[in-house]
């Protein structure tokens, strides 16, 4: 798969994921976000809990059990350590998530799932 369509489907995976999460009570506060040790791909609020979302797409349902490893987990973390003053506030709870999608299957969120 070449680089542009790759981009592509992870922008309308995001999108997708994003579109979950508001249906589910969140809200989007950003997308994209890259510092210089990663990149998270959403941040959304549900009342005092703020979560940084790495989202995966892959055509086939059985392939997104392989698509998160700790290396890229590593990296949201320390992306969302360093963007977590722009997002949180006091006293709220932060946690990095996953979003899985692939064709026909409805998105799996898995919640709090990086422990430093």
């Amino acid at each position: 798969m070449k680089r542009a369509e790759a981009e592509a489907r992870g922008r309308k995976a995001e999108a997708r994921a994003a579109w979950w999460l508001r249906l589910h009570g969140w809200r989007i506060l950003g997308q994209r976000l890259r510092v210089p040790v990663g990149e998270v791909d959403l941040v959304a609020r549900r009342g005092r809990m703020v979560a940084f979302i790495e989202v995966k797409w892959r055509e086939r349902a059985e392939d997104l059990d392989l698509a998160v490893d700790q290396h890229r987990l590593r990296r949201v973390a320390a992306a969302a350590e360093m963007l977590s003053s722009r997002f949180a506030k006091p006293g709220d709870d932060i946690r990095i998530d996953v979003m899985l999608l692939a064709p026909r299957r409805l998105p799996r969120h898995l919640v709090h799932v990086w422990q430093p």
